[in-house]
C-alpha cells in the first residue's frame, strides 16, 4: 500500500483538509496519509513547487502526492494524474506539474471528468483517484495520454566566470531566504577563487555550517538540505530585517586567484 501525501492551500481553520481525507479513507480504509503543508499561500504556484519539490523524493516510490494548490486555477477545467521519478502526482492543470518536472514528465493522464465545474475537486476527483492509486491502480485507465498541460518556467541561473546571479524562490518561516544557487553551482565556478555574496546592502565572504555559527542578529549564508544557498539571521528574521523576499536579486561574485 503506498503513502498518500497530501499538500493544500486550505489553512487550518476550516473543514477542507478532514474532507479530502475522509473521502480518501472511504474509498481506502487502510490508506497512510501524510500531510506535507496545508499553509501555503493560496493560489501560491511558486511556493507549493518549493515545499513539495523539496521533500516528494524522500517518500518511497510509488507514493501518491495530492496537490491541491489552486484547484480551481484551470479555466479549462483540466485535473491532471502524472507519473514522474517513480512518484505519482495529482493536481489542477495549473502550472504546477510543469514546476515540478521541468516540462518533463514520465506520463501524464488527463483525467477523466463528466463534471469540469466541481465545487470542490480536490475531494470529488482527486482523492478517489489517490485512493485508487495508493492500492496498486493503474494510472492508464484514469483517462486519456495528453502532452498538453499549463507550462510555466523555474527561474534560470545567469552564469559566467566571473558572477552567478540568482533569485530567492522562498521564504521559510523562520524568514530565512531560500536562493536557486546552488551548492554545485558555486563550487564549480569558484575553482577554489574567493568570492563574495551580494543581496540588498549587505555582502557575505563566507559560507557557514549553520546559521548558528554567528552572534546572535548576526547575518550569515549556510547551504540547506538540498544543497541550495540561504541567506539567513541568527534568532532574526532575514527577510523582515533585510528588506527582501521571494524573487529578490542575490549575485555571486568570483576574484582572482585563491
Amino acid at each position: 500500500m503506498a503513502v498518500i501525501t497530501f499538500l493544500s492551500d486550505f489553512g487550518y481553520t476550516d473543514h477542507y483538509v478532514a474532507a479530502v481525507k475522509a473521502k480518501i479513507l472511504s474509498n481506502n480504509p487502510e490508506a497512510t496519509i501524510v500531510d506535507i503543508s496545508h499553509a501555503i499561500d493560496p493560489f501560491n504556484i511558486a511556493q507549493a513547487e518549493y515545499v513539495l519539490g523539496s521533500v516528494y523524493n524522500d517518500f518511497p516510490e510509488g507514493s501518491v502526492h495530492l496537490a491541491a494548490i489552486s484547484t480551481h486555477g484551470s479555466k479549462n477545467g483540466k485535473y491532471h494524474a502524472a507519473k514522474y521519478k517513480g512518484h505519482y502526482f495529482l493536481m489542477a492543470d495549473n502550472g504546477l506539474l510543469s514546476l515540478l518536472t521541468d516540462g518533463q514528465p514520465d506520463i501524464v493522464i488527463e483525467l477523466q471528468n463528466d463534471t469540469p465545474l466541481m465545487a470542490f475537486p480536490a475531494k470529488d476527483l482527486l482523492a478517489p483517484v489517490a485512493a485508487y492509486l495508493a492500492k496498486g491502480g493503474d494510472i492508464e485507465i484514469l483517462g486519456e495520454r495528453t502532452y498538453q498541460f499549463r507550462q510555466l518556467l523555474n527561474r534560470q541561473l545567469r552564469l559566467n566566470d566571473h558572477y552567478i546571479t540568482g533569485h530567492v524562490i522562498h521564504v521559510d518561516r523562520y524568514g530565512n531566504l531560500i536562493t536557486n544557487i546552488t551548492r554545485d553551482s558555486i563550487e564549480t565556478i569558484a575553482h577554489g577563487r574567493t568570492y563574495t555574496i551580494h543581496f540588498g546592502r549587505e555582502t557575505i565572504s563566507r559560507i557557514y555550517p549553520t546559521y548558528t555559527q554567528v552572534d546572535d542578529g548576526d547575518c550569515c549564508c549556510a547551504y540547506n538540505s538540498q544543497d541550495q544557498l540561504c541567506i539567513g539571521i541568527n534568532q532574526g528574521h532575514a527577510a523582515e530585517l533585510l528588506g527582501l523576499g521571494f524573487d529578490s536579486q542575490v549575485d555571486v561574485r568570483f576574484y582572482p586567484g585563491s
